[in-house]
């Protein structure tokens, strides 16, 4: 039984990883969230840690494009896990 006050969700590290076109290097940042909190958070915190408007990117897991309602657990996310952010590109074949 957890003791009072303790969170018996522990809380996992994500790595959010996004290539800027035109660096040499990859930026990326590292989140502290629950296995139960939407991935809508994590979004919103790597868009504002890479200076993005919100609704910029695409995250990517595992090959898999992610939905703000998805959450780590819904993945089997672990702690270490890295999510790739792409820009949102617009537009076809001529």
């Amino acid at each position: 039984m957890a003791e009072e006050g303790e969170d018996v969700k522990p809380k996992i590290d994500l790595t959010i990883n996004y290539d800027a076109q035109g660096q040499s290097q990859h930026t990326s940042c590292t989140v502290k969230v629950k296995s139960t909190t939407p991935l809508k958070k994590v979004f919103e915190a790597a868009e504002k840690r890479f200076g993005r408007d919100p609704g910029t990117f695409r995250f990517i897991y595992e090959g898999v494009r992610l939905q703000p309602q998805d959450t780590p657990a819904s993945h089997e996310m672990e702690s270490g896990d890295i999510i790739e952010a792409h820009l949102e590109q617009l537009g076809g074949c001529w």
